[in-house]
């Protein structure tokens, strides 16, 4: 599921505070740039979660919505809102790296080729769906 939250984004002497109201999401970066990946890495996390528990996720308010003034850190200092865009199909490509055993059918002549040449048989096979299905490979 692709979502584009806003999300609060306020200076502190170490980085940046996060706040995600729609997801009650607080978090923190180093620098801007860090402080956007935390930001996109914690919704996908808690969208994943809710995903897998069966909950509803929750739509992301209108940005001109936000009153930063009411935001968790606004005594810290003036926050500013931005939208930060997910993915948790994506993200769920890139977090779930475990294998599954599926068995396949192939020719005898084929395996005993396959075999005979040393040939990682699951290998080929995978690369060959990731160009089929379109895939963008995440983990080599």
């Amino acid at each position: 599921m692709k979502n584009i939250y806003p999300v609060i984004f306020t200076p502190d002497k170490d980085g940046y505070l996060i706040e995600v109201p729609d997801l009650e999401i607080l978090t923190q970066g180093t620098d801007l740039g860090n402080a956007i990946d935390m930001a996109r890495d914690a919704i996908n996390l808690t969208c994943v979660d809710l995903e897998d528990d069966g909950e509803p996720i929750p739509a992301p308010t209108p940005i001109e919505k936000i009153d930063v003034s009411k935001g968790t850190f606004a005594d810290v200092g003036p926050g500013t809102v931005s939208l930060v865009d997910t993915d948790t199909a994506e993200y769920r490509r890139s977090i779930e790296t475990k294998t599954v055993r599926r068995n396949v059918t192939l020719p005898s002549w084929i395996d005993y080729a396959a075999e005979k040449a040393k040939v990682n048989v699951s290998k080929i096979l995978q690369e060959a769906l990731i160009k089929e299905l379109g895939l963008t490979r995440i983990h080599a």
